[in-house]
């Protein structure tokens, strides 16, 4: 009996590891990301120390309104370990999203990291759609001031339903969140996905498959 228990213990011991496994708490005060470096690491690997600044710890542009002359009418400005690299390892970061007038930020998924948005100016139509079997699009509303949280992995999407600009500040729990628009990987892949397969996927004609492609 002694045994099994120690056993049972072990293996829920193991799994609490591999729960943690998920970007774990730093083992220093900082490590921030040296760009220069050749290493393959899950991350980046950490400059010395003794070489690191306040620039290392700060990114400015946030203030500036993006770019929204695109299909979607939106434009994602990031602040990932790639423009902040005293994110590393911290498993945070940020973005700022900009809408035209019915702009969209079109169905997407980040694969390692839940999203919450706050509008900062407009209104935003939010939601994300729950996984197999249910497909349940759970949406919202939002005006200046509210909060909405995107679950880790989730396909969720904004758009703008007013007349004026809109914006929102995004927290994500990834300092490297990763981002998979929906549209793009199915029908931008490179090399593409057979049509034969996106034409049973999708219940539409071959034909459009091929127009999509070309599309993206």
């Amino acid at each position: 009996m002694a045994k099994n228990i120690m056993l049972l213990c072990l293996v829920a011991l193991s799994f609490g590891f591999l729960a943690y496994a998920f970007e774990p708490s730093p083992l220093q005060d900082f490590c921030v990301a040296d760009t220069s470096s050749s290493a393959r690491v899950n991350g980046h690997v950490c400059k010395n120390p003794g070489s690191v600044g306040a620039e290392d710890f700060s990114f400015s542009g946030l203030h500036m309104p993006g770019n929204t002359s695109n299909p979607n009418g939106s434009r994602v400005t990031p602040v990932t370990v790639a423009q902040l690299p005293g994110l590393n390892t911290l498993g945070i970061s940020m973005v700022r999203i900009d809408y035209a007038p019915w702009g969209i930020n079109p169905p997407h998924t980040h694969p390692r990291a839940t999203e919450i948005l706050a509008v900062i100016e407009g209104s935003l139509e939010v939601g994300f759609v729950t996984s197999n079997p249910d497909n349940r699009l759970i949406t919202k509303t939002l005006q200046k001031g509210d909060v909405f949280v995107f679950p880790i992995g989730l396909v969720h999407f904004q758009r703008n339903v007013g007349t004026k600009n809109a914006v929102a500040i995004a927290a994500l729990s990834s300092q490297n969140p990763g981002v998979i628009t929906i549209a793009n990987v199915v029908f931008g892949s490179k090399p593409d996905i057979s049509s034969n397969v996106l034409a049973k996927a999708f219940q539409i004609e071959q034909s459009v498959v091929y127009h999509l492609q070309a599309t993206f």
